[in-house]
């Protein structure tokens, strides 16, 4: 589940390995050219971690993030 904090959404997803770690980065990748807005994120191996808030709007969340967030979730359904 996504959490907001220090005016962020945060939420870290795991994978079987660094492939599929890979794999979920790329399409995400693809969504966020889609939505014109982009992650701040993170990998190591088989976890990625993402941020997301929006610079624009003083680098707070708001209904941009929550859009993106919900279609990211909807990638690993």
């Amino acid at each position: 589940m996504w959490k907001e904090e220090d005016n962020k959404l945060k939420r870290t997803f795991e994978f079987k390995d660094f492939s599929e770690a890979f794999a979920f980065m790329t399409r995400v990748a693809i969504l966020a050219e889609k939505h014109d807005h982009h992650p701040w994120w993170s990998n190591v191996w088989n976890t990625v971690n993402i941020e997301l808030n929006t610079h624009d709007a003083g680098n707070i969340v708001t209904a941009k993030d929550l859009k993106l967030a919900a279609a990211i979730d909807k990638l690993i359904r």
